[in-house]
């Protein structure tokens, strides 16, 4: 079964309305140098000159060796150019496949293999990464170069402007066809091909616009390159800032705090490790933002304190909101700051599980943790209110599977009775008697023991509040059914001996305290654990749990 949403079969003609409707607003400002006097010099297109000039470049595309339906790898950092292909590609029809580099060079070789890109497009940096690591050999079938340095074979963007000879037919595709190629940020093995349609984005849109009001007009500050995307479809003038997107924890929060002075910043969307950077900047310098009307934050979960550090400076009436999601079904919840920094607060630090807030669509089901393929939902597989289990999700935002990955799909997809589709999210958690969604971590991360699962989110939750502790990590020593379940501990700073010493005696008498963390007895200090590289939010657990089993082994 699949849903409908509403009759737009490419998601690009959001951007034609929108230039018909206000062509003269700016839709993107780009920095493009900085002056003697430290100022930066911008940019930018208007909602008519992104329109017309993708129309153009989409032409060109089709003239060139590129066709509807053409795999082909997207490596092109936020700017003017970005903009323009991004909705070039979408109305000729040709499918980006986009990849993280920061993900590693062998791994994005892998990721084209995995989606059988036929043509290329990226920057210098991306040319020369290709050629060097001879991402698919010779067997390209058409290059295009975003850069003025010239590589042999490739065609130039600069080219692209050139006059269109034989114009052909444009958004010309259906909504079930495929938009794009996304990956998975591989946090908990290796990443997957994700088949996005016109459909699922154009029922995210929507999703956006009744969850979060915003306003067509609004000034949107962009520090997540996915989100680009739709931000011109939701009339936004997009605010590209100076940063390196592939590195988001480190930020310089005075060139973020620059482009929202620059121009009254309403909107800004960012991962929780962007957020956590410019947030302790902006309490440490008593920042005020008082144009921010709207923070949201996905790709981890964000800690209480970030979201406290960072209302302060905003003014009384802004919302921080979080969204929960994955590639694949993206966004099921959304909660706003004054949710979650009430009893929800309370009950995470308690060790209930962090709450992610109310269904933002569709449809979500609890299931039983399994670990199987399954061909059908049993009724007497669902669980009730507050029973922990996989967190199923249904909705026309839901991607219907992995690019030719078919043991992939038959794990995380299942059918109900009525043929409905549900995705398994890979995710343990519950639902409430008010039916908010409540998060426990990742169903691979879970220490499985024969008198009972541990669940790392509610877990870590009860020493975090510790003062001296950054942040937990639970891992499962050996194999299930009989893991032994060890706390991995960040400290806010460098710790003596005695010091660590005396915060373990702490930590115990915390965790003889709930029920869930009587069983802990072993507390090892890790210097700095490792994260994702998309969010640098998702701590990679698998890691730890080999450093904390080789450790052990050695004593």
């Amino acid at each position: 079964m699949r849903f409908r949403v509403d009759r737009i079969d490419n998601f690009a003609l959001y951007l034609k309305m929108m230039a018909a409707g206000c062509p003269h607003q700016q839709v993107v400002i780009f920095p493009a140098a900085r002056q003697k006097n430290g100022r930066i010099a911008y940019t930018h297109l208007t909602y008519q000159q992104l329109d017309e000039l993708s129309d153009h470049v989409a032409q060109r595309l089709l003239e060139c060796g590129f066709f509807p339906g053409m795999r082909t790898a997207f490596m092109v950092k936020p700017s003017l150019e970005f903009f323009v292909l991004s909705f070039a590609l979408l109305k000729a029809g040709i499918v980006p496949v986009l990849v993280d580099p920061g993900i590693g060079l062998k791994n994005v070789r892998t990721c084209l293999a995995m989606a059988d890109a036929e043509a290329f497009i990226g920057i210098p940096a991306a040319h020369i990464a290709r050629h060097l690591f001879r991402w698919k050999g010779a067997g390209w079938k058409a290059l295009l170069n975003i850069g003025y340095r010239h590589f042999p074979g490739t065609i130039s963007y600069k080219s692209l402007l050139a006059p269109v000879e034989n114009k052909q037919p444009l958004m010309n595709t259906v909504q079930e066809d495929t938009a794009a190629i996304l990956f998975t940020s591989g946090s908990t093995g290796s990443p997957k091909p994700v088949v996005a349609t016109h459909a699922n984005f154009v029922s995210q849109l929507q999703i956006m616009r009744e969850n979060l009001a915003i306003q067509p007009g609004e000034y949107d500050l962009c520090t997540y390159a996915p989100f680009a995307l739709f931000a011109p479809a939701l009339g936004l003038t997009t605010v590209i800032p100076d940063m390196n997107f592939s590195k988001p924890a480190e930020v310089d929060p005075w060139k973020i705090k620059e482009a929202i002075d620059d121009f009254g910043i309403r909107n800004m969307f960012g991962s929780p490790a962007l957020m956590k950077t410019v947030s302790r900047c902006a309490e440490a310098n008593n920042w005020q933002f008082p144009s921010l009307k709207r923070l949201i934050s996905a790709g981890g979960p964000v800690h209480s304190d970030i979201i406290v550090s960072f209302l302060k400076s905003l003014s009384p009436e802004a919302e921080f909101f979080t969204a929960y999601g994955a590639t694949e079904a993206m966004p099921v919840a959304m909660a706003e700051s004054r949710q979650l920094l009430g009893e929800e607060r309370l009950r995470h630090a308690s060790g209930h599980g962090l709450c992610v807030g109310r269904l933002a669509a569709g449809l979500v089901k609890i299931l039983r943790v399994s670990e199987l393929p399954l061909s059908s939902l049993r009724n007497e597989d669902i669980l009730g209110p507050y029973e922990i289990g996989e967190i199923l999700v249904s909705g026309p935002h839901v991607t219907w599977g992995y690019y030719k990955m078919d043991a992939a799909n038959e794990l995380s997809k299942v059918r109900d009775e009525n043929g409905t589709i549900y995705h398994r999210m890979g995710d343990v958690g519950y639902l409430d008697a008010e039916g908010k969604l409540w998060f426990c971590g990742r169903k691979s991360h879970r220490v499985q023991r024969s008198e009972g699962d541990l669940y790392s989110i509610p877990v870590e939750a009860v020493f975090d509040t510790h003062p001296l502790v950054a942040r937990t990590a639970l891992v499962g020593l050996g194999q299930g059914p009989d893991q032994i379940p060890c706390l991995c501990i960040e400290s806010k700073r460098d710790l003596s001996a005695e010091e660590k010493t005396s915060l373990v005696k702490e930590l115990k008498l915390i965790a003889s305290r709930y029920k869930q963390t009587q069983s802990l007895d072993k507390f090892l200090f890790h210097p700095a654990f490792p994260v994702d590289i998309r969010h640098n939010a998702k701590i990679h657990r698998e890691s730890l749990k080999l450093w904390a089993e080789g450790l052990l082994a050695d004593r």
